[in-house]
Parts: C-alpha cells; structure tokens; sequence
C-alpha cells in the first residue's frame, strides 16, 4: 500500500503543476521525469524495508543537500551506496569482521567463494566510484583545493547511487 501512496502523493503533486515528489515521507523537487520513472521510483520502493532505514535516511539527506545547493550531497549518497553494500554482505553472512573499508565489503559481493554476487567489471566500477567521488569528500583535503562537484556531475552521483542500490537489492 505505500508504493500505491507514494504514486498517489506524486500524481497529486504533478496534478497541481508543482515539480515535486513523494516517497517514503520525503518530499523531494523532481527534476528529471525518465530518472524518476526508471530510477527513483524503483529506489523508494526496495528501501521501503526498514532493513534499509539507514540507506534511506543517507539519501533523504543527499537529496535535501542537493536540492538546498548545499555541501557534499554526493557524499551522502555514497553512503546510502556504502550502507546498502554492507548491509547486503551481513544478510548473505559474507561480513566476517576484517573489513577495513568500502572496498573490502565490495570485495565480499564479489568473492568468488561467495557466488561472485557481482561480476568482476562490476567490483572495479564501485571501487572507482568510492576511490574517486566519495573518498575526496570524506576525508579532509588538507592544504589542497576543497573538493566539489558541478550540478551534473551531483545528480549523476545521486542517480548512479540510487541505480546501485536498486540493482543489488533487487539481486537478493
């Protein structure tokens, strides 16, 4: 019954011509008709679960930091992203207490000994990810340039997260 309040919420929006939606109690701007119907639908709808309370409250937040021109919103998604990975390896009892980082629990998805959850191509694209666009906005920069992402290159972070959320959950 959520997904059909979700859906109706939204519709009542887009029926007073306003460009927002709704899901799991979150009002968000809508900024792209195919993303939502392809991505983030399908997102709201597998982290409805309070399994993944945790992975939903990262996004909220991403989504609210994005939306307010805010700091770091791509941060927060890739901890929804890090939250779903986790949360994905304790499930499958792949966690078995050395994992250091991100990477060590994307190592477990893709352990073969553990069904190869994802494919090889797969490991190396999240670990790019986590190396490239979260690890700079989760450490401090020092004496360097403040890291910081262009407003394209935020909702591709944002969407690419929801994407992989929605793609491993739906694998369990």
């Amino acid at each position: 019954m959520k997904a059909f309040n979700d859906s109706f919420n939204t519709s009542l929006f887009r029926l007073a011509g306003t460009r927002l939606n709704y899901h799991n109690g979150f009002i968000q701007v809508a900024t792209d008709q195919l993303v939502e119907e392809q991505i983030e639908r399908a997102f709201w709808a597998v982290v409805a679960d309070p399994l993944w309370k945790n992975v939903d409250i990262d996004m909220k937040e991403a989504l609210d930091r994005r939306d307010a021109n805010d700091r770091d919103p791509a941060f927060y998604a890739a901890r929804a992203l890090e939250s779903a990975i986790k949360i994905i390896s304790d499930q499958k009892g792949w966690t078995h207490g050395g994992e250091k980082s991100a990477h060590s629990y994307i190592d477990n998805l893709g352990s073969k000994k553990n069904g190869a959850f994802i494919k090889d191509w797969e490991r190396e694209a999240l670990k790019s990810f986590f190396t490239a666009v979260r690890n700079p906005f989760g450490h401090g920069p020092g004496s360097a340039e403040m890291p910081e992402l262009t407003v394209e290159q935020t909702s591709w972070a944002i969407e690419t997260c929801m994407s992989w959320i929605k793609g491993l959950v739906q694998r369990i």
